[in-house]
């Protein structure tokens, strides 16, 4: 398939209309037309449909711009890179890969960190759960991950270095006006019966976890696709949930927390490629932990076993 028409369709779903996407592009809106109706034809199914004010991609055609798109950035910093390469100035891009928490403000703070200390780093970032990111850094895709030995743990893998930054405790998100809003730090037993939102089955297993050691059940009535639809859901009054003290800065503003008594953790790691690591890599992780902060010492990081749970303790976190 030719990258040019793939960028002709992102721009029509990004603009809305095969008029603008044709001024943008230098093209006239026939010639755009033909494009996008020949990707069609090549895809077998309907990518755009027409509205009273334009256009816009079906469901195929939205499964099909996102995947487009990270296809067209990627080709776009190849290009880049070989022009580095040509000028005599190129920095081999760091990519960096983080769970959606930590993503969400204190990776991007350590690199800042980095940035300001080092001088400008061309970098990327990735956000998926642990698991993921671990085979990624494995595959060569990633060169440093921030992940977290939340259940089911991290394996250990003799062609990766693991790092311990600290241990994230636990907090309750809940709407602002919730009755519990102002109670910190509260116990479990108080909220029990509420509904509870989770969008990945390690978070879950460390609420049912906390609520078993304090003989209650948690009600977990509501799932969500990602951390950005569990707060969500959250903010709206649906539920409340379970999240990672590393979030509260970053929540949005009609969300509170609430600490937990005697709250369930989780280790926060890096983990990196044993051979070729990236130069950028080890003043970043210096900054991942002045990121993080004084949360708990080294020392105090668990001892994993091979399957990832916590030899001084049962079960990992429980």
């Amino acid at each position: 398939m030719d990258l040019t028409v793939w960028r002709a369709f992102v721009t029509v779903c990004r603009l809305g209309s095969l008029a603008a996407a044709a001024a943008e592009l230098g093209h006239t809106q026939s010639a755009v037309s033909r494009q996008v109706g020949g990707l069609e034809r090549q895809l077998g199914v309907p990518l755009l449909q027409r509205h009273a004010r334009g256009v816009r991609p079906t469901p195929a055609g939205e499964v099909f711009r996102h995947h487009a798109l990270a296809a067209l950035n990627e080709a776009d910093r190849a290009v880049r890179a070989v022009r580095d390469v040509r000028d005599g100035t190129f920095r081999r891009p760091l990519t960096v890969g983080a769970t959606p928490s930590l993503a969400a403000g204190i990776v991007p703070a350590a690199i800042r960190r980095l940035i300001d200390t080092t001088g400008p780093v061309r970098w990327s970032l990735l956000p998926e759960l642990s698991a993921q990111l671990h085979d990624r850094v494995i595959a060569g895709d990633l060169d440093v991950a921030v992940v977290t030995d939340a259940p089911p743990g991290l394996p250990n893998d003799p062609r990766l270095e693991r790092r311990f930054l600290g241990i994230d405790e636990m907090v309750v998100a809940l709407p602002v006006d919730h009755p519990q809003a102002e109670q910190s730090p509260v116990r479990i037993q108080a909220l029990a019966d509420q509904t509870w939102v989770e969008d990945n089955d390690g978070s879950a297993a460390l609420l049912r976890q906390h609520a078993a050691r304090a003989g209650v059940t948690a009600r977990i009535d509501l799932t969500a696709a990602d951390l950005l639809g569990k707060v969500a859901l959250v903010a709206t009054g649906h539920a409340i949930a379970l999240i990672p003290g590393v979030l509260t800065s970053a929540l949005r503003t009609d969300v509170t927390t609430v600490a937990l008594v005697d709250p369930p953790t989780r280790g926060i790691y890096t983990i990196t490629p044993r051979r070729d690591p990236h130069p950028s890599v080890t003043p970043l992780l210096d900054h991942l932990t002045a990121a993080l902060g004084p949360v708990r010492p080294a020392e105090a990081a668990p001892r994993l076993h091979e399957n990832g749970r916590d030899s001084s303790a049962g079960p990992l976190l429980a």
